[in-house]
């Protein structure tokens, strides 16, 4: 990833924000899934390694881009967002594996005109759980953190004591993602659908 593109970050992150505070003023204006006690606010964004995608032949190039949290009074998402912007309307629901630390997470591509192409995967949505900007605000670093934390070095196994017999197996730990989102880490629900389309219980307009 190129010093130039780092150096769009904040641009391409106050440009998210105001997409979605004019979202929230105008297609979702008067919908009942509005926490009011919510507000739209981009958190943690960083910038990712550009080879952070999985099971594509698109260039590198493509993935120079960041990663954070959007809160929203009717969402909460981890958000993928290209740095420099993208315009690839055919992509808007296609599934993109990318990875967040060590963790995989399937994300949905969404695309709004003047802003160009993003994905995002779901947190919480809608986000009535939270009585206070704050929780929300402090839910969204909690995944951050948990997401960013070094990843811990393996524990070797230790072979069984019964002779003739294999090592013993460690039962798998599950994703912390799992532990976070009670869903596997490579499942998600769509929280952003493209301008014009509309998911049960979750919609921007």
């Amino acid at each position: 990833m190129s010093c130039a593109d780092t150096a769009l970050l904040p641009a391409r992150v106050n440009a998210l924000t105001a997409l979605y505070r004019h979202i929230a003023e105008t297609r979702m204006e008067g919908i009942p899934l509005l926490n009011p006690k919510i507000r739209v606010q981009a958190v943690g964004f960083e910038a990712v390694q550009s080879a952070a995608a999985l099971d594509t032949d698109e260039p590198d190039s493509a993935f120079a881009a960041a990663v954070g949290v959007l809160i929203t009074p009717w969402f909460m998402n981890l958000v993928w967002l290209p740095l420099q912007p993208q315009h690839q309307s055919d992509a808007v629901g296609c599934k993109l594996p990318r990875y967040v630390g060590p963790e995989c997470f399937e994300f949905i591509g969404a695309y709004e005109n003047g802003f160009g192409s993003y994905a995002s995967c779901s947190l919480f949505s809608p986000v009535f759980e939270f009585d206070s900007h704050q929780a929300a605000l402090d839910a969204a670093q909690a995944v951050l953190d948990t997401l960013r934390q070094p990843v811990p070095a393996p524990v070797p196994l230790t072979p069984t004591a019964i002779p003739g017999t294999p090592a013993a197996h460690a039962a798998p730990v599950p994703a912390r993602r799992a532990f976070l989102f009670g869903r596997s880490s490579v499942s998600a629900v769509p929280a952003m659908p493209a301008s014009g389309q509309r998911h049960e219980g979750n919609r921007h307009g």
